[in-house]
Parts: structure tokens; sequence; C-alpha cells
């Protein structure tokens, strides 16, 4: 039995400091590396809440200079950027500090790029091979966590928006990962059970799509069924009857499919991407609807991984179909919508969405390729 109340130490794949009240540490930890001028970075919900404002207490108490960058969109792009990089260098600031979900911890690793590497932003993009750009030094930069859903905080990438024409890019460079994490569950144990429950499907998601990837990469697939069996058992009480277990467990496995997903992602993804560029749909939701659809597409090509994935999920029935049965079923119980047309999706969108999830980056490594075809039948399936 682990006891969640006491604050531990690991570092895979950086040093993560993991526990109850550990956010506490931040002040000490900066002023220990001689950093006293940091810019958090974080989003206008979160930079409203009392928790936030205790963090900012809590550093200025140490006499601290504290910057907040706030102004981003909750789908990132490329402005945000740019704001947050001339909000650092005026404000004179010597370190960053990222606390948010997948949007603040994005925006804040894509400032860290920006401080000092001058080319436009999308020229960093890593499907283009623009990690070769990234050759000067970047500044400290530290993440801690408030959700339990795309893991960022153990991240190397950002996915930043282009703001015109809404695809999605990715900004990627070793040089990029946190020095440190900063993962306290309490940070998590205030959100609103929707929030809880669409980004805990997200890292569901990454668990499950990591997995199915067919790359050989044994140590992710431990770690993508060991998310599975965190999230599975965990998800249900930390949205309904949160407590310090389920919060912490969610918590961890988040950072376990951010970590598991180096092998790739896959067709949920790419459907869920153009919902969040296109219609603002929360990223979290949108992988949420659309991944019992995308997983009945794979079964046909992944039996055997199936299997494990049941019983990573305690099902009794191994099929493929007892799968995705249960994500249906497990979005139903979290309150979560089922349908496309629930979320604001109409059929006049689903040509664009097609075009746009045909050209995003994830699913080349699905395992079974997907057409634009493909992409309009699964989006129909799901309206």
């Amino acid at each position: 039995m682990i006891d969640f109340s006491t604050i531990r130490q690991f570092n895979f794949p950086t040093v993560i400091r993991f526990g109850a009240g550990v956010i506490n540490e931040l002040p000490d930890h900066l002023l220990s590396h001689g950093f006293t001028k940091p810019l958090l970075v974080t989003d206008p919900t979160i930079a409203g809440l009392d928790f936030f404002k205790k963090i900012v207490a809590l550093l200025e108490t140490k006499n601290l200079s504290v910057e907040v960058f706030s102004d981003i969109h909750k789908n990132p792009i490329k402005q945000d950027v740019l704001k947050g990089g001339d909000a650092f260098a005026a404000a004179e600031r010597d370190c960053i500090v990222g606390i948010g979900g997948g949007a603040a911890l994005d925006v804040a690793r894509a400032i860290v790029l920006r401080i000092h590497h001058r080319r436009d932003l999308f020229d960093y993009d890593d499907l283009i091979g623009g990690d070769k750009y990234v050759t000067e030094d970047v500044p400290y930069f530290i993440t801690v966590p408030t959700t339990s859903g795309t893991g960022s905080e153990v991240g190397r990438s950002a996915i930043i928006a282009d703001d015109v024409t809404h695809q999605k890019k990715i900004l990627f460079s070793p040089k990029l990962m946190a020095k440190i994490v900063f993962a306290d569950p309490m940070l998590t144990m205030e959100l609103p059970p929707f929030i809880t429950a669409a980004t805990g499907m997200d890292a569901l998601t990454h668990n499950l799509e990591a997995f199915l990837v067919n790359s050989f990469h044994p140590m992710c697939d431990g770690i993508a069924l060991e998310g599975i069996r965190l999230i599975n058992e965990s998800i249900e009480k930390a949205v309904h009857r949160p407590d310090l277990e389920s919060r912490s467990k969610m918590l961890m496995a988040s950072m376990m499919g951010a970590v598991a997903f180096q092998k790739g992602l896959g067709v949920v993804h790419s459907l869920a991407h153009p919902m969040s560029s296109l219609l603002d749909t929360h990223h979290g939701l949108a992988n949420a609807v659309n991944l019992p659809y995308g997983m009945r597409f794979n079964s046909s090509v992944s039996n055997d991984k199936f299997v494990k994935i049941a019983h990573a999920m305690n099902l009794n029935d191994t099929r493929a179909e007892a799968v995705v049965n249960h994500l249906f079923e497990l979005n139903n119980t979290l309150k979560l919508p089922l349908k496309l047309s629930d979320v604001g999706v109409k059929a006049e969108h689903l040509d664009t969405l097609s075009e746009l999830a045909l050209a995003d980056f994830c699913h080349p490594s699905n395992p079974r390729p997907v057409s634009k075809e493909d992409f309009r039948a699964l989006y129909e399936e799901a309206l």
C-alpha cells in the first residue's frame, strides 16, 4: 500500500518531486539555484484561483520577484508564445515556471524556446526537422501540473496552432524538458468533475494509443499498460468522490502516458486535434468522445494488444468489442458526451475536419493506415 501523503523523488524522464504538499519546496529550489525573478506561465482561469494565488504569495514571502503571464488561449496559438516571450524580456526574468494543464505548459515550453531562438516560431516545427535550429541555451524551466491529462510536465515538445490555418505544429527539443517537476496531487483536488473527467480521458487516450503503436518499445508498452490500469481503477472516484489516493494515481498515470507516447499516438488524436483548432473544443473532451470510435477502428489489426488492454482494465471479456463498450460506458459514467453533435460539431464541419485530420502528425504511427475517407467515416459515425 502506497502512502500518497509522503513526498518522494524519482528521476525519469527528468527529476520529479511527487507528493502532497511538494509545491512548498518551489521557493527554496529556485533560491538554491540562484533564481529570484521567475515568470509564472499559466492560463487565465488558473491565474484567478486561490491555489495559484497562494503559490504566488509563497514565492513572494521568500522575497522572489514574481511576474505572471496568463494571456493564452485554451488551444494555444503562436501569438500566445510571442506575447509570453515579450513579457519575459520586458520584466527581465531569469527563469520560467509553467503551472497548469496542457495549454499553459505547452505555451511555457514554447516561450522557453523563444527566448534565445529568434527565427519564425514554426521554423522549429519538428515535422520539418526544425529541431536542428535549437542550438542555443534556454532559460531554466520548471513545470507544475495542475491537471491529470496531457502529462506535458514531463514532455520535450509543445503543440502550438497556426493562428490562421489552425494546423497544429510540434516544437521539439530535448533542451525543452523541465529541469524538475513538482507534481503535487493536492493542486488537482479542487478541479471540477468535468475537467477531471475530460483530462483523465485524455491521459487514458495517451496510454491506449501509445500501447497500440506498432514500433518496438517494450519499456513504453509496460508503462502504458500500468497507466491504463491506474486510470481504470481511479478515474471514477477522482471525478465523483475525489481523495488523495485517486488524484495521486491519476496524476501519476498522466505522466506515464506522456512518457509512453514517445512511441507515437494515433487516429484518436488526429480526430481530436482539428476539433480543438477549428472549433475550440477542449482537447481532452475531443479525445474522450472520439476514443471508442477510434479504438473500434483499430480493433481489426490489434487484437492481441486489445486482450492485454482488457486485462489491464480488469474486464472479464477480453474481446476488443468489450474494451470499446467499456470506453462508451466510462464516458457515460463520467457524464461526458457520447456524440460529436453534443460538443458542437455539425455536418458542415466534417469536410474541413477531415482535411485537417489527414494533415495531422499523429495518425502516421497508428497501427491501421487512415485515409481522408476513413476520417470522414469516423466523424460521421461519431456525429
